[in-house]
């Protein structure tokens, strides 16, 4: 039976052998932290200091390792989301004890929502102090990965320094099996602080094993769909997160089958393209469209709230699941569910349907977008539909964006063509204000050259603001459109809808573009009809900078009540 990589083992050179034996002298634990992220091929973390932290702050000194440091935890653990969901690769967070941590918990539930390998890795206080007795050390909790262990996939306690590269290994491994997620190490201060005369950790190996779909599921699949006689594809993240999107538009040509992309898949399927129903999820016409279906494959989506329209679609024909997630597997709709990464299924599904020829889907496709536009026309949007294309004329079609919960977002979630799979993004999964302006840092950080947008509101803007320092010291690439209209905006809609007046939800607050100019952050106050030109100049600039626009924006009605 083949273990693939798992049964190669390293052989050291003569170098490497006298190297293991007669170590740098003034190491200690937290160089043995640095040293196994660099051994298994990080390159950038990100983080925040604290009192219990210092000897993983101090090791980055001796190492390669780019560090990126944020304001705030919480907006650390987004700018390493945002890495991690750019790049695929892991993203170290290295956190302090306590409240440093315990801040980084939302980020971290985004993280597990949208499935972004990140590694978070904190310190813990004294070994004497663990195990729930009441000590009194500063930053002491009873059992501080319990406050972890429901929003991570994966929590690692490390005792002594020998554990460190172990548990390590096992936490970056955990995070990049498929699904994708952040898990969590803790070291107590002192392992950390700790000299060692370990050896100096080399080469590390943490790949997964790939997960492939099982064939006889595989068989009845593609059976399902060769037969059907009016298919549909629903794609989700889990297609843009595998790289799958051209074994997806593949397997739609070939069986003639209509694809809607779920939010989390935006780019997962070519907007314009003739069996492209684009991302109009909110919308009955879709939902309809999508339940007249007799065989429906959902790729790398658990149909959740926004992607089932609030729970109302009742797919009335037979669904294919394939899903990375097997907590997801039918956990909303009875299917026939595969436990598979999205690419090694479509993959597999590709070569074992046969053709399928429809002549009538783009025409049905078509009348299903076209009576999406006429229920839209008919609620005078024209300011917020002309927005959402000034963006779109703005932004480089390779630039990635990152969107907050605001208005624009919600519109953008389903009008807005990304045009490249992994370029859109947003805090869709766990709902937290504050995530775009720190996700497009931690962008920038993957990739400084190409300009990167953020759009918030001025709600979640004021959760960030401190970050506009970070953009600054580190002159990364980011152009933050604030779209200011005085509060909760959506909050504001939902309560009046509900209770015909709104509470709490009107904000005071500050000049934006004086106040980002305090930062040296460049910044201008723009209307909607400068606001093409405004942001492409913006974007077009090197280093970060700030674009605010004052408008009251309203939603699209709703088609679930």
């Amino acid at each position: 039976m083949s273990h693939d990589h798992h049964d190669e083992r390293p052989q050291l050179t003569p170098e490497q052998i006298a190297a293991a034996l007669n170590p740098p002298a003034g190491r200690n634990g937290g160089d043995l932290v640095v040293e196994t992220l660099q051994g298994l091929g990080a390159t950038t973390v990100f983080g925040l200091p604290g009192q219990h932290a210092l000897g993983m702050f101090d090791a980055l000194r001796r190492s390669s390792l780019t560090y990126l440091g944020l304001r705030v935890e919480n907006n650390a653990g987004f700018a390493a989301d945002a890495y991690g969901r750019i790049t695929g690769e892991v993203a170290p967070l290295l956190l302090s004890t306590g409240p440093g941590a315990l801040t980084s918990l939302a980020a971290l539930q985004e993280a597990a929502s949208a499935s972004a390998p990140v590694l978070a890795i904190s310190s813990q206080i004294p070994t004497a102090g663990l195990g729930g007795g009441r000590h009194g050390y500063l930053h002491e909790l009873r059992d501080q990965k319990a406050s972890f262990r429901d929003v991570v996939k994966s929590v690692h306690t490390v005792r002594t320094a020998s554990q460190i590269p172990s548990a390590i290994v096992d936490a970056w491994e955990s995070a990049l099996t498929a699904p994708h997620g952040p898990v969590w190490i803790e070291i107590p201060q002192d392992v950390l602080l700790a000299e060692t005369t370990l050896p100096v950790v080399t080469a590390m190996d943490a790949t997964p094993r790939a997960l492939h779909a099982r064939p006889e599921l595989t068989a009845v699949a593609a059976g399902l769909l060769s037969g059907a006689e009016r298919p549909a594809i629903i794609a989700g993240g889990g297609v843009v997160r595998s790289d799958a999107s051209g074994k997806l538009l593949a397997l739609a040509e070939k069986i003639d089958a209509p694809v809607v992309t779920t939010f989390g898949g935006k780019g997962a399927f070519p907007w314009e393209h003739p069996l492209s129903l684009q991302s109009w999820l909110e919308d009955r016409h879709t939902t309809d469209f999508l339940e007249s279906a007799d065989v429906l494959l959902v790729v790398g989506s658990g149909l959740g709230e926004l992607s089932s329209n609030y729970h109302t679609f009742a797919p009335r024909g037979r669904v294919i699941q394939i899903e990375a997630d097997a907590g997801k597997l039918e956990s909303n709709h009875p299917a026939l569910g595969i436990h598979a990464d999205a690419r090694n299924a479509l993959a597999d599904l590709l070569d074992a349907v046969g053709r399928r020829a429809d002549p009538s889907a783009p025409d049905r496709v078509r009348a299903v977008l076209a009576a999406v536009r006429d229920r839209i026309a008919g609620q005078e949007l024209a300011l917020e539909q002309r927005l959402v294309a000034a963006v779109r004329q703005a932004l480089p079609d390779t630039s990635p964006s990152f969107w907050d919960m605001t208005i624009l977002a919600y519109w953008a979630w389903s009008a807005f063509d990304a045009r490249r799979p992994n370029t859109m993004h947003s805090a869709q999964g766990a709902g937290g204000l504050g995530y775009g302006f720190p996700a497009a840092l931690g962008a920038a950080a993957a990739d400084r050259t190409k300009p990167v947008l953020a759009v918030s509101g001025d709600g979640g803007a004021m959760y960030s603001i401190a970050e506009l320092a970070t953009a600054r010291q580190y002159d990364l690439p980011v152009t933050w459109l604030i779209v200011d209209d005085g509060g909760y905006g959506i909050l504001r809609e939902y309560l009046t809808d509900a209770f015909g007046e709104t509470t709490a939800t009107e904000l005071a607050r500050p000049d934006f573009v004086a106040l980002a100019e305090s930062f040296g952050v460049p910044a201008v106050r723009t209307t909607p009809e400068a606001l093409a030109d405004d942001l492409a100049k913006s974007l077009a600039e090197p280093g970060p900078s700030v674009v605010v626009l004052p408008a009251l924006l309203r939603m699209f009605g709703p088609t679930h009540l």
